[in-house]
Formats: structure tokens, C-alpha cells, sequence
């Protein structure tokens, strides 16, 4: 049932959101602003038995490795385990995103590394 609490996307599959942002990112490649993207390509360990798999690892055209973590919208828990990956993981820039459909825009909140 979608939509329920505990709901889980097939692996490997992307929810309707994530296929928005997608589609966005492509848009971003076309105009220059990033280089590429990929799907969960990574498990980052938190702590001891405690990981994380972003969303999206972004390429920026100066090198730099981004994370984006896309939601709907964004529970406590998800927000601590971005926040303790740009504490944990500090070479790399953290991306909670989320889709504000009456204003049709992405919405951007950044963590960690800023140069």
C-alpha cells in the first residue's frame, strides 16, 4: 500500500520523488551545473552497525562530491542520519531535498563541507 507507514521501495527502484529529482538532475547536466549522478551508489558507515545510503552522490563540475537525500517530506530520524553524515563523512557536501509542490520547486538544505 502506498503511501502507508512503512512502505518500502523495491531495491534498486526509485519512488516517485526520487524520479522527479532525477529528471532534475538531468536538467543539470544539460545546463552545465553538474557533471553526473548516480542512484545509491554508496552504504556510508555512521557507527558502530550504523549506516547510510544517500540518494544521489552528485559530481559538481569543480570536482566536488555532493550527497542528496531526497523526502517528501522529512521525519527526525532521517534528519539526524544526514546530519551525523556531514559530521561523520566531512570531505563531502550533504543535501536534504524536498518537493514543495504549491510553490513547483525544489527546496535545498545543505550540511557539511562548503568549500
Amino acid at each position: 500500500m502506498r503511501g502507508a507507514r512503512g512502505y518500502k521501495k523495491p531495491l534498486g527502484g526509485l519512488n516517485k520523488t526520487e524520479l522527479r529529482y532525477q529528471e532534475h538532475l538531468d536538467g543539470l547536466i544539460s545546463a552545465g551545473e553538474i557533471s553526473r549522478y548516480e542512484f545509491e551508489p554508496v552504504k556510508l558507515k555512521l557507527a558502530k552497525a550504523t549506516y547510510y545510503t544517500p540518494d544521489f552522490r552528485v559530481l559538481t563540475p569543480d570536482g566536488m562530491v555532493q550527497y542528496h537525500e531526497v523526502k517528501g517530506f522529512w521525519r527526525d530520524d532521517a534528519r539526524v542520519k544526514i546530519k551525523v553524515a556531514a559530521e561523520v563523512h566531512d570531505c563531502y557536501r550533504f543535501c536534504a531535498v524536498t518537493w514543495k509542490a504549491k510553490e513547483k520547486k525544489w527546496c535545498y538544505e545543505w550540511f557539511g563541507h562548503k568549500d
